[in-house]
């Protein structure tokens, strides 16, 4: 499969609906509204947890409620993203984009809680 650019949503996602956050990993991610164009998600990660494997498959809007130092591994367990060697460092009330995201696992390796609200927009294609 060829790389997302992070505007659009994988034209043919590739991975099963049970991999998706709200299935694999429901103790992290809580659904706050969905309709036919956006899904509104409640991620929480104590420090020390690790979200079991899951997928995003819409591309959306972030809002940082809290943060904490974290990695993110593929599917494999390689480490894709590690916040403690970001050139920025994304702080608390922060807004971003985040693109759809294949098989993954999230770590806390902070002493705060991860806090996001993420808007995800279905119809991003």
């Amino acid at each position: 499969m060829s790389e997302n650019d992070g505007t659009t949503a994988y034209p043919d996602w590739p991975w099963p609906d049970s991999l998706d956050a709200l299935q694999a990993a429901p103790a992290h991610h809580k659904r706050l509204l969905e309709n036919e164009r956006v899904r509104v998600i409640h991620t929480h990660i104590l420090p020390g947890d690790i979200v079991p494997l899951h997928t995003h498959r819409w591309c959306g809007v972030a809002h940082v409620i809290s943060t904490s130092d974290f990695i993110r591994r593929d599917h494999s367990g390689n480490i894709v993203f590690d916040s403690r060697e970001a050139v920025a460092q994304v702080e608390a009330s922060a807004v971003q984009w985040l693109k759809a995201l294949p098989p993954h696992t999230v770590e806390n390796l902070g002493t705060s809680p991860i806090s996001v609200i993420v808007v995800e927009l279905k119809d991003s294609r």
